[in-house]
């Protein structure tokens, strides 16, 4: 079997998440808490609030998700990866700490704009955010 010097075996996309290369990208893992009534797909770029305060349980919840009593949603970091989140068990999966992304390319709770606070939030964790032009 010959092989084509002229056929296109694999691309890769470009999603405009990633706006520059300092600070470094770097990954690692989270737990992110069960959906409560059905399973959702988080996609790639959701940004992630840890769950903190004296009902917090150290999980990770889409930015936007409304606090229960006494618990401290804080801007932490951003889904690397899309992730299943169901409804059984809570998620496993990869996200950034550290990285340089375009705000207006970021995901959050469709009711939520990431706010000065967030920014600050994400900021003091090693996330940095600039405004890009999509293509």
């Amino acid at each position: 079997m010959s092989k084509r010097l002229d056929e296109t075996i694999g691309a890769v996309g470009f999603d405009n998440l990633i706006n520059g290369q300092y600070p470094p990208a770097e990954v690692f893992t989270v737990k992110i808490r069960k959906e409560a009534t059905e399973a959702k797909i988080y996609k790639r770029g959701t940004v992630l609030a840890l769950s903190t305060g004296t009902a917090g349980d150290g999980l990770r919840v889409i930015l936007g998700t409304t606090a229960k009593s006494n618990e401290t949603l804080t801007a932490n970091c951003v889904l690397a990866d899309d992730v299943e989140v169901g409804t059984a068990s809570d998620a496993v999966a990869t996200a950034y700490r550290t990285g340089h992304f375009n705000e207006n390319s970021l995901i959050t709770d469709n009711s939520h704009a990431i706010s000065e606070t967030d920014k600050e939030a994400l900021r003091s964790a090693g996330i940095l955010l600039s405004d890009a032009v999509a293509y």
